[in-house]
């Protein structure tokens, strides 16, 4: 059995690995978009070849852990390239995945679009690729019709020699930690991709839930090298930042957050902070239709959520929805938001302030000295979030500068990746006597080299840290 990794190797997204059992059956789990080197777009093709370092006709099954992008952004790529397989993953994965691509497919035809338009010779050599590189809405279709919803903690065998679990990650909605049971040569191993590793306590979501045991682990290392800064409750921090924003002085706080996952764990918050802590009530929008469509997902779902959200959801027959909060659909009411005159909270995406309504936000604020922009995840190296959060003095948006006024802070209360403790004992539910490898994934490589140097202190030793395209024999 030999296992490639082919993204998300010493650097945080992109992540897909195949794995290729001796009877030539192989399963790729996680078929992500490369976001470090498209700066939060999609990744194109870098080869004559195809769009994958592989044949995409020779996979037999797609495993997915959760949604996000990177993680499941090249799906509908993978079937342009011939594959006919199914796609396995639990139902609010397939939900969530499907608004993701969908979206990504309409933001491209937008592209490609655009670039029709241009009579200038080298855009249109420029358009050609893009065609045959990026996927349109035909593509999401197909690989949709291939997925098949899988249970949390009930084993599904794949064949004679294969079976599959899903187990609760936290994270996001439906995302997992999938363990593969392989029997071959009359033994059985077991191998587990945790895809990305919530933290505990999380707005709406379940805690990480035990893994049994495994042969080899591949873990993700986002936080390798770092502990969350926040020690406030989300309630808290939230509650801290908009009491010197929007109330102490008549200011405008700007939340760039994703839509899936990000911003839900934000209307929460905001939801229990006006309920339950008898908050000044400030006006809220929300400017993403892709937000408003997964939030519907989560309604959806609600007995998956953790038990302060499903006894809050009890009560107040709602979880997302309060006084003086709006959703703007269209992209008129979205620029009408500029002309708003009392302090407010504008949630918008993207989460990286890059592509999405969330720019135009930002462009109309950011030389406003009463405005605020609230940072709450990652952003990839070059995107407008990144530039923000490394002090540039001006910000160049869509062609025009402007001078930065408006002040930028930072928080990582609704970062949903575990921190460096998180990890650390997700590794430690495995048996050092018996647990063969340790392969890091998904993290900078400062952050996996830290990581590796500290399981190997709480008594790991036998760590790897793949480089792309390495195959490893188990």
């Amino acid at each position: 059995m030999k296992l490639s990794f082919w993204g998300a190797a010493q650097q945080v997204t992109g992540s897909m690995y195949l794995l290729e059992l001796e009877d030539d059956y192989r399963i790729l789990i996680d078929c992500g978009s490369d976001l470090e080197r498209s700066n939060g777009q999609v990744a194109t093709s870098t080869n004559q070849t195809g769009f994958f370092p592989f044949e995409a006709s020779a996979i037999n099954l797609v495993l997915l852990t959760h949604a996000h992008v990177d993680h499941s952004g090249n799906l509908p790529n993978l079937y342009r390239e011939g594959y006919e397989g199914q796609i396995l993953c639990t139902e609010p994965t397939y939900a969530l995945t499907e608004l993701l691509l969908r979206d990504a497919a309409s933001l491209n035809q937008k592209r490609i679009n655009e670039l029709n338009a241009s009579k200038k010779k080298r855009v249109k050599e420029r358009q050609a690729k893009m065609q045959k590189d990026l996927y349109l809405d035909k593509q999401v279709r197909e690989a949709m019709e291939n997925v098949v919803p899988i249970a949390f903690n009930r084993k599904f065998r794949v064949n004679d020699s294969v079976d599959v679990t899903f187990i609760p990650a936290g994270h996001l909605l439906g995302a997992a930690h999938i363990v593969i049971g392989v029997y071959e040569n009359g033994e059985k191993k077991r191998i587990c991709f945790s895809g990305d590793i919530g933290r505990r306590n999380y707005p709406l979501l379940i805690d990480p839930a035990p893994v049994p045991p495994v042969d080899y682990l591949i873990c993700e290392s986002t936080y390798g090298n770092r502990l969350h800064e926040n020690h406030q409750t989300p309630e808290e921090a939230l509650a801290d930042v908009i009491k010197r924003t929007c109330i102490d002085i008549p200011g405008r706080l700007i939340i760039p957050s994703f839509s899936v996952g990000r911003t839900q764990a934000l209307l929460y918050t905001l939801n229990k902070l006006y309920s339950e802590h008898n908050f000044p009530t400030i006006k809220v929008f929300s400017d993403s239709p892709l937000a408003l469509e997964s939030t519907k997902v989560y309604l959806k779902n609600v007995r998956l959520l953790n038990q302060d959200a499903r006894q809050f959801y009890d009560e107040n027959e709602t979880l997302f929805d309060f006084e003086n909060f709006e959703y703007l659909e269209s992209a008129k009411a979205s620029k009408a938001v500029s002309n708003h005159s009392e302090p407010c909270i504008i949630i918008s995406s993207s989460g990286m302030v890059q592509g999405g309504r969330v720019e135009h936000h930002v462009a109309a604020n950011i030389s406003n000295p009463y405005c605020t922009i609230l940072m709450i995840g990652y952003c990839a190296e070059g995107t407008l979030g990144w530039r923000l959060l490394n002090g540039q003095s001006t910000l160049t948006i869509k062609g025009k500068e402007y001078p930065v006024n408006a002040r930028v802070e930072k928080v990582d209360v609704f970062s949903g990746h575990g921190d460096r403790n998180d990890l650390i004992r997700f590794v430690q539910m495995q048996s050092s006597e018996t647990l063969k490898r340790v392969f890091l994934v998904h993290g900078e490589f400062a952050s996996m080299q830290a990581f590796k140097d500290t399981l190997a202190e709480v008594g790991y030793p036998q760590v790897e840290i793949p480089k792309k395209g390495q195959t490893y024999e188990l």
